[in-house]
């Protein structure tokens, strides 16, 4: 590796210093939303509860599995492509976009379920494990007996974060396919939509998955869908497209290292 090519990626990382910086602050911010800010207590009384009563059930897809699934695998097309390409500025838009697509997916989901405060399908027996129902004498309200962390998640409904991950993610790596495979040339047409739309039928599958596993209601899916969705095919690509075409492309002290490394 040449000392131009070295100098020319360490411009590179050093004009997106700043987009990385804000990265690690979303990512703090997440954690605080996930471990230190509680969801609104939406009131509940006994009528409204009734509808509640979807039994618990554990993920059909792990939260574990939808890290692989919508992050670890977009991920290793993104290095695939690098490895048969070399293209360094490629692989940080690509790998800076995928950052910025979960953490920003997560950190507006995860708001969301703390401002709206929904119940959950099974929050019947969140709130109530034993089964016998308690509520309070003036207000009405439920008077949980159940783990305080049990009680929290059963209000955090709104929206679906496997719905809004699997689309998030998945929904970047079809949006990168289709770039990467020519998508809109004319040889081939069907089967680069096939390729192409290959992981959103996999996000699909993961975000009805959820509704089955009566953590989410129907809306609570097709919001998580939206907002991940909407973040990977919108706001993202366009943004880290500026980003390239201004900070890298036209700097000359970067662009003079190699047009490809």
């Amino acid at each position: 590796m040449s000392d131009r090519t070295l100098r020319w990626r360490h411009c590179l990382l050093r004009h997106h210093a700043h987009d990385w910086a804000i990265l690690i602050a979303l990512a703090i911010f997440e954690l605080l939303l996930l471990k230190v800010i509680h969801p609104f207590r939406r009131y509940m009384n006994e009528y409204m509860i009734n509808d509640l009563r979807f039994p618990v059930k554990s993920f059909t897809v792990p939260i574990a599995a939808l890290v692989v699934i919508s992050f670890a695998i977009p991920l290793l097309f993104i290095l695939g492509y690098y490895v048969f390409k070399r293209n360094t500025r490629d692989l940080h838009h690509a790998i800076l976009g995928l950052f910025f697509t979960v953490i920003i997916t997560s950190v507006i989901t995860d708001s969301l379920k703390n401002l709206t405060g929904r119940p959950r399908p099974d929050f019947f027996w969140r709130c109530f494990p034993d089964g016998v129902p308690h509520f309070k004498p003036i207000s009405g309200d439920v008077a949980c007996t159940g783990s305080a962390g049990e009680v929290r998640q059963g209000y955090k409904s709104f929206p679906s974060g496997h719905a809004s991950w699997s689309f998030a993610g998945l929904g970047y790596l079809s949006w990168y396919l289709a770039g990467r495979i020519k998508f809109a040339g004319h040889r081939g047409r069907i089967i680069k939509f096939v390729i192409a739309a290959l992981p959103l039928v996999g996000a699909t599958l993961v975000a009805i998955s959820i509704m089955n596993d009566y953590w989410h209601h129907w809306s609570d899916v097709v919001a998580g869908a939206v907002i991940g969705t909407n973040l990977c095919s919108s706001i993202l690509p366009k943004f880290l497209t500026a980003v390239a075409l201004s900070q890298v492309w036209s700097l000359g002290r970067c662009a003079t290292g190699s047009n490809s490394r």
